[in-house]
């Protein structure tokens, strides 16, 4: 099964594609002002009613196939840690044809993060209940909670909060570094575009964006 960006998936509502050539996008962390930084960062931060977010060190994926390890590495960042995203790609199997599930990724979620924290959950097609997704809000914001992120698989269109549309008909995985509204809303680090780093998301949309396939938390 394909599951990262293919070369013919929609990045933005405005008309950006991935082409052949893959996302080039820079590293953002090692590369930009720090200005830049800021914007593209998602800023750690508390508030009362049902919120919070995590302090993310975004980095783009450098290729179009590499956005399993380039979520993991973004989601690892808000605990601190900087992973080399081809040493984490070895470790998951990933090749041109993406990485495989998410099953590959948990293994290395928990490995870097120096203990057994992550689980994966498969999301099975055309079963999203209103059970799935009170499980999914649940286990984000407990994870957001214990300062830890979540990755997950997604594959086919999702529109945002503002109303921009994702496409990744091929697949692709993104990090969920936050909540508000107790989790009814939840925030994704998405490293196929670097201008369009940071959005937030029904969890419902979430729920069926992850359908056929699963997230580890």
């Amino acid at each position: 099964m394909r599951t990262d960006l293919i070369r013919r998936t929609a990045l933005t509502v405005a008309g950006i594609a991935a082409t052949a050539g893959g996302i080039a996008g820079p590293a953002l962390a090692a590369q930009a002002t720090p200005a830049e930084r800021a914007a593209a960062s998602v800023q750690a931060e508390r508030r009362p009613a049902g919120e919070r977010q995590l302090d993310v060190r975004y980095e783009a994926q450098p290729n179009f196939y590499y956005c399993g390890p380039a979520a993991a590495r973004n989601a690892l960042s808000v605990q601190g840690k900087n992973i080399d995203v081809d040493t984490m790609a070895k470790e998951m199997g990933t090749t041109e044809a993406g990485t495989n599930s998410i099953n590959d990724i948990t293994p290395v979620l928990n490995k870097e993060t120096g203990r057994k924290a992550y689980h994966s959950t498969e999301m099975p097609a055309d079963k999203v209940d209103g059970k799935r997704v009170d499980k999914l809000r649940a286990d984000v914001v407990r994870a957001v909670d214990d300062g830890r992120a979540v990755v997950a698989n997604i594959a086919g269109t999702a529109t945002d909060t503002d109303g921009v549309s994702h496409s990744f008909e091929g697949g692709h995985y993104i990090s969920v570094v936050g909540y508000s509204e107790g989790g009814k809303t939840v925030t994704i680090a998405d490293s196929a575009n670097p201008d369009q780093a940071s959005y937030r998301i029904d969890v419902d949309a979430l729920a069926h964006w992850i359908a056929s396939r699963g997230y580890a938390s």
